[in-house]
């Protein structure tokens, strides 16, 4: 038992000798030629994205490329000379996947690079950037599926078990189907969205109570980043299925309102000469919209509304705050007898009626 294990090592020598200085050599070539294109290229050029996603893989496969093309010379009668070769031929298959998906997820990166957000085209650019995102997505999910089915037909025994279980792929089909319900649904759904545009990267969207800005697309669920810096993780098909309110689908200004009520003695006209005043010193404003209207009267108060415009949501709820402060302050420093108030009358009650005391008498019992 000995003699023949030292007799195999003896047969591998050489060839395992020539193959690790030919990996060697193979791979310090590979790395002084990634630094010389490195060193001569650009940095933000479309070859030189590639490359650095993918030099680490591209090194693994070259390495292995070699190390396959001398085991393929060796002699035929080394001991477990195929068992090495069906290793070797799996993890190229492996490092070839990892390339292909490094080389892939890099396509999303290029094409935000050539499609930048210039001022009046940041709807083109988003629309680009979300489409490809998730179609880059999808794309290494089908690439991952078929590198793991090439890696498992290298081994005999799952291709027999792929043949016997081609009669039962109907019924197999059905259960997965059933499954994979959730998953496929939300990639459908996806796929809707990247093409239907409901929402792109960076939209301000209000969802489920709360004011936020899409931050992720994937290929199942978006994240969605909080006002207060929070993250909410909601489906793909929720969108499908659900209304939700988008501020910036074709444009981002938006028109903000502010609600004071006040007394009916109040004079509606210094209030709308102070709101045009803080609205000209504000750096929120954009300068179209500035409407003042009494909206609604109740039988104690009459409610004004500040009707403003802004830029964006950001600049929007800025402005609405520092209006509603500063026209508070107008009314308590110029007005404080206007404010709400809530009036009674005091009537006198007939005397003579059994459980009731006249006003007089009331009166008199204050001290």
């Amino acid at each position: 038992m000995l003699k023949a294990v030292e007799t195999g090592l003896q047969a591998w020598l050489l060839p395992g000798l020539s193959a690790l200085l030919a990996v060697l050599a193979t791979y310090i070539i590979y790395r002084v030629s990634l630094a010389l294109i490195r060193h001569f290229s650009e940095r933000r050029t479309v070859p030189r994205l590639f490359l650095d996603a993918a030099a680490r893989a591209l090194g693994v496969v070259t390495s292995l490329l070699v190390l396959k093309a001398v085991l393929n010379g060796a002699p035929d009668d080394l001991v477990l000379l195929g068992a090495v070769q069906q290793a070797v031929t799996l993890l190229l298959i492996l490092s070839l996947t990892w390339a292909a998906v490094r080389l892939t997820s890099v396509i999303g990166e290029v094409i935000v690079l050539l499609n930048p957000v210039l001022e009046g085209q940041w709807k083109r650019a988003r629309k680009v950037e979300t489409q490809t995102r998730f179609l880059v997505r999808c794309l290494n999910v089908l690439i991952i599926i078929m590198g793991i089915g090439a890696a498992l037909m290298i081994f005999e025994p799952v291709q027999k078990v792929g043949a016997s279980l081609l009669a039962s792929a109907g019924v197999g089909g059905i259960i997965l189907g059933f499954a994979a319900r959730p998953v496929l649904s939300n990639l459908l759904a996806g796929m809707q969205i990247a093409l239907t545009q409901p929402f792109r990267i960076d939209d301000v969207l209000y969802v489920q109570g709360e004011w936020c800005w899409v931050e992720e697309v994937t290929a199942t669920y978006v994240v969605l980043r909080v006002w207060d810096l929070r993250r909410l993780i909601v489906p793909l098909q929720w969108f499908i299925e659900n209304p939700f309110q988008n501020w910036s689908r074709n444009t981002a200004d938006l028109l903000g309102t502010v609600f004071i009520w006040v007394d009916y003695t109040m004079p509606i006209e210094p209030l709308r000469q102070e709101f045009f005043r803080l609205l000209d010193k504000a750096k929120q404003w954009d300068g179209n919209v500035a409407t003042v209207q009494v909206t609604d009267s109740s039988d104690q108060a009459l409610q004004v509304r500040f009707l403003m415009s802004a830029p964006d949501s950001t600049k929007n709820w800025d402005l609405k705050c520092a209006i509603r402060e500063g026209l508070v302050s107008f009314i308590q420093q110029h007005y404080p007898s206007q404010l709400p108030r809530l009036r009674a009358r005091v009537v006198d009650t007939p005397s003579g009626f059994e459980g009731d005391t006249p006003a007089s008498e009331e009166s008199r019992s204050d001290p």
